[in-house]
């Protein structure tokens, strides 16, 4: 009698493979951020600051810090998607996270020197939908699911 193949004794839940495809989607946009091309403006990439006006396929506004950040968010949802607890902290805690910069970018000028990621508008409407789907996905896809009584 043969044992079943890893995967197939533990398979990965929901929540795992949402951080995992999470991270791995921040993977490729960290990496496409240092891409001529699908870069615009690449040659005035900064590593810090509003003077960047390099931006990711023409509309989001990125600078070497930002793309270093994207990169660092995707290992860290591909080495938590190893267990559904840390992949659901993960996505909560990186919604959170985005939630917070979606409000920062709101408040801070665009030509402001406190605008060191640098974000534009775009950036702004991404983050808060990249918040409330991490934290929407670590949410219901750890939802316990209740049985009633004689049902």
């Amino acid at each position: 009698m043969s044992t079943p193949p890893v995967a197939a004794r533990n398979p990965r839940t929901p929540v795992q493979q949402a951080a995992m495809i999470v991270g791995a989607v921040f993977l490729l946009v960290g990496v496409l951020g240092f891409i001529p091309g699908i870069t615009t403006e690449y040659d005035t990439m900064e590593f810090a600051s509003h003077h960047s006006e390099a931006k990711l396929l023409g509309i989001f506004q990125i600078s070497i810090l930002h793309n270093l950040v994207h990169l660092a968010f995707g290992v860290a949802g591909l080495a938590m998607a190893r267990a559904a607890s840390t992949a659901r902290m993960f996505l909560l805690a990186g919604g959170a996270v985005y939630l917070v910069l979606w409000v920062y970018g709101m408040f801070v000028g665009h030509h402001s020197s406190a605008n060191f990621v640098p974000l534009n508008t775009a950036d702004n409407w991404l983050h808060f939908g990249l918040g409330v789907g991490m934290i929407a996905l670590g949410t219901v896809l750890t939802r316990r699911r209740t049985s009633t009584p004689g049902a």
